[in-house]
């Protein structure tokens, strides 16, 4: 198996990389095994929270939140922030997962609400509309024992298909708009599936619009932490999308822009 079959393997066409393993290390630095050093116990999935905001999703999440529990043998903490009108939460309790309820405000309030609620030393996101693969949690999961302080679901590697075709050019030019901003390579900005140590969440002063989901990437990475794009497939939704594409699309432009500015001045 090549490593672009293997799902397993990183991106290979960034400005870093470790050796011959085909990743792209976005920020900070690696061993030549192919990692972080790290010298302490590895991670299990007792040790990880999933959080998604949620929002009229009653057709997908419970085969979300079933997904999770088998992938990780029910061992993993599941919260979702909720502002749905259907059974969304409703579902998601039935499921075992923390549902933390709140007047509809919008993507970014909610993730970061979810964020902020983890208690358990690794976190990661996700959406609940079924278009992330939840078979991924192992290795997510793996890269982070490998000293990775953030990993990154790259969508695109694989074509993404099942992506709408306007989507999927955005999140072409939303990329290459971030690399140009940072200085660095990065290939999937507004992935919704990524692993973070708890530590790097509670670093950061996250905001609380549409634009989050990139932010969650470059901010990180312009901070130095080891961050690992880890190739991912991305599936046809379940129900219908609720992020207008042009709305959304002009507030994940505008902060990608503001915040690799910040990101910048703050380093001077």
């Amino acid at each position: 198996m090549s490593q672009t079959d293997d799902p397993s393997a990183g991106r290979g066409d960034g400005d870093e990389g470790d050796g011959d393993t085909g990743e792209t290390v976005v920020g900070g630095s690696v061993t030549p095994e192919g990692g972080p050093a790290t010298d302490r116990e590895p991670f299990t999935f007792e040790d990880v929270t999933v959080v998604m905001g949620t929002y009229n999703e009653e057709a997908a999440i419970g085969t979300v939140l079933a997904d999770i529990e088998r992938v990780t043998d029910g061992q993993a903490a599941v919260v979702c922030v909720d502002g749905s009108t259907d059974r969304t939460a409703e579902i998601a309790r039935e499921r075992g997962a923390q549902v933390i309820e709140q007047e509809p405000q919008g993507y970014g309030v909610a993730v970061r609400a979810a964020l902020l609620a983890a208690d358990r030393p690794v976190v990661v996101t996700t959406d609940c509309d079924d278009t992330y693969p939840m078979e991924q949690l192992p290795v997510f999961l793996e890269q982070i024992n490998r000293g990775y302080d953030v990993v990154s679901g790259d969508r695109l590697y694989h074509g993404a298909d099942a992506m709408p075709v306007l989507n999927r050019l955005g999140n072409h030019l939303f990329a290459a708009a971030a690399s140009v901003l940072m200085g660095r390579r990065v290939h999937d900005t507004t992935t919704g599936m990524r692993a973070y140590r708890r530590a790097v969440i509670e670093a950061i002063e996250w905001t609380e619009n549409t634009g989050l989901s990139a932010e969650l990437l470059v901010r990180p990475a312009m901070r130095g932490y080891d961050v690992r794009e880890q190739p991912i497939a991305y599936h046809e939704r379940a129900g219908e999308t609720k992020l207008d594409p042009l709305r959304g699309g002009a507030a994940i432009a505008a902060s990608i822009v503001t915040v690799t500015l910040e990101e910048r001045l703050r380093n001077l």
